[in-house]
């Protein structure tokens, strides 16, 4: 019997992300230009719950802690069975120690007050040899429910799956960047191979941080001094006519362009994770999830993200294909 099978988990069909939550390196302030505590983010958890968006992804390099501390302050608060923490081991600030990911691990453990994480992530592809067997004792201890690699090619994927399965032990999920304007893991066919499996696709930056949700444009750029000001001002003129079509299907479903977005990674299989930072937010997935496309929406859609003509694979990630 495989260690994951007992641990089967219905999620939501959009996840919520804190990379912006609390300050710091990696940080909601320098890479969004925000600057969102306790008392600005709890409405946004307690929307969240009532909305049964439970489902909340972290890591530790998001703020060094400072984004898992929020998050724990609000889920002690909560029966621990309404809630599914996904949260990640990244290679790049291991220690020393024997096992750098348990220690990690438990760092986050700690900061979210809980004596099991539900989705351990390896956040990035640094050495799937030397990280992905760390993984096995976490399950096997109960500390991490289900398994998952993130920013991985297929070769990756695969690579992983066979490390785990000697210890008997399933990889469950994949969590790329993925949207309109990224289909890297698509033509990667990571998408279908996910399908094939059974693994559950987490689809991150399908708003692309803010581009894709009409908020922003010529006009009305991206926060100056962010990061992601840097990658997504240059290129809001060639994003208007994809916008355009977004509000048109929008005007459809009385829906917004943040929801079609979501909506379109939803009919693509995956799930969305869409970063919260205003309770309005939640409101929006939560009616986003019951968007229906139509298959020549779909295809509409996908054709004006490619004929936008951008790239916008973040300095972090490597080619899926």
């Amino acid at each position: 019997m495989n260690m994951n099978e007992n641990n089967k988990t219905n999620f939501p069909a959009i996840a919520l992300g804190t990379w912006s939550w609390g300050v710091g390196a990696v940080g909601g302030d320098q890479v969004f230009g925000n600057h969102l505590g306790e008392a600005e983010l709890r409405p946004v958890f307690e929307k969240a719950m009532e909305a049964s968006l439970n489902l909340w992804d972290s890591a530790v390099v998001y703020g060094m802690g400072a984004s898992e501390d929020l998050l724990g302050t609000f889920a002690r608060e909560c029966p621990r069975e309404d809630l599914i923490l996904s949260t990640k081991f990244t290679p790049q600030i291991a220690g020393n120690s024997e096992d750098p990911v348990a220690e990690m691990c438990e760092g986050s453990l700690n900061r979210l007050h809980t004596d099991y994480i539900d989705i351990y992530w390896i956040h990035n592809p640094a050495d799937v040899e030397r990280w992905t067997p760390f993984l096995a004792p976490l399950v096997k201890s109960g500390k991490v429910k289900k398994v998952g690699v993130s920013n991985h090619n297929l070769a990756q994927i695969k690579r992983a799956e066979e490390i785990l399965a000697k210890e008997g032990i399933t990889l469950s999920a994949v969590q790329n960047h993925y949207s309109l304007l990224y289909r890297s893991s698509e033509k990667a066919g990571i998408l279908d191979y996910c399908k094939e499996k059974g693994m559950d696709f987490f689809a991150y930056m399908v708003l692309e941080q803010g581009a894709l949700s009409c908020k922003y444009d010529t006009a009305h750029p991206l926060p100056a001094g962010s990061q992601r000001a840097e990658t997504y001002n240059p290129i809001l003129s060639q994003l208007e006519t994809l916008i355009g079509e977004m509000k048109a299907i929008g005007a459809h479903y009385g829906a917004s362009v943040s929801q079609i977005a979501m909506a379109w990674a939803i009919a693509k299989g995956t799930i969305p994770l869409i970063g919260v930072t205003k309770p309005v937010h939640v409101t929006e997935a939560a009616e986003a999830a019951k968007i229906q496309l139509k298959a020549e929406e779909v295809e509409r859609l996908e054709t004006l993200a490619a004929a936008a003509g951008v790239d916008t694979r973040g300095s972090w990630e490597n080619p899926m294909a």
